[in-house]
């Protein structure tokens, strides 16, 4: 019980002393608040912000495009993952392809969805799967070929099918290693759909953070990036959850 509280205790006093650092040297040191706002300003502009109806609408959207473009990551990267590990062929021919596709920066690209899928949801939803998916299909692809070939022995001598030995044997070995992959895809979906917004978005907090810089409203900017933070945390913390309901005796969770 005095861990638990210790990991709850011990971050939340961290932000305070970073907030109170911050601060003190805002006043000490006279910055313009067009340059860095005091924290103070920020929470000020962000309860006028929570008390705007357009915040929550620009907040769905952008969660919309986070959350479709990391759930298409998820499939994608899942199920590539698991037919390279089973039929080594198609590791070869496709995987270097793969990787070669993700040391493009997919910054560079984000113009060129725009201009092929539009400037609505749509392009925000691939730029989001394209940032997220290579942590899966990594992971997945690790974890698949790392299930123990004895235990595959005893499956074929049980005479399991293709699905029994998917659902019983494969998924769950591979489950923590995949589930991890998500994590780090989550943060890189919600990046994804930031910068398309920020690139050719008409709504969604990317959209609006660049509005606020437009007017100069910098403690409103900071704001928008506080509500970001905070949704991305909030889908962090659901995957990690999930991880720990679904994989509830992996060391990892025990630990």
């Amino acid at each position: 019980m005095k861990e638990k509280t210790l990991r709850i205790v011990l971050p939340v006093i961290a932000v305070l002393l970073f907030l109170i650092g911050w601060s003190a040297y805002v006043r000490t040191s006279e910055v313009s608040a067009f340059v860095l706002p005091a924290p103070e300003q920020i929470l000020l502009a962000l309860s006028d912000m929570i008390a705007d109806p357009d915040l929550w609408y620009h907040t769905r959207v952008t969660m919309t495009e986070a959350v479709a473009g990391f759930g298409i990551a998820v499939g994608l990267g899942i199920t590539l993952g698991f037919v390279m590990a089973r039929v080594p062929p198609v590791e070869w021919a496709a995987k270097p392809f793969i990787v070669l596709m993700q040391l493009i920066p997919k910054i560079a690209l984000a113009p060129l969805f725009v201009l092929w899928f539009g400037f609505g949801l749509e392009s925000k939803i691939v730029i989001a799967a394209a940032l997220a998916f290579f942590p899966v299909f990594s992971n997945a692809l690790q974890a698949f070929k790392s299930v123990d070939p004895g235990d595959r022995d005893v499956m074929t001598m049980l005479q399991a099918n293709p699905w029994q030995r998917f659902v019983m044997l494969d998924l769950p070995r591979a489950l923590p290693v995949v589930l991890t992959g998500t994590e780090v895809a989550v943060v890189m979906a919600m990046i994804g759909a930031i910068v398309g917004e920020f690139i050719g978005g008409s709504e969604g907090l990317g959209y609006l953070a660049v509005m606020h810089l437009q007017n100069l409203a910098v403690p409103q900017l900071f704001a928008v990036i506080v509500v970001l933070t905070l949704v991305g945390l909030a889908l962090y913390a659901v995957i990690s959850q999930l991880r720990r309901w679904l994989t509830p005796w992996h060391v990892s969770v025990i630990g």
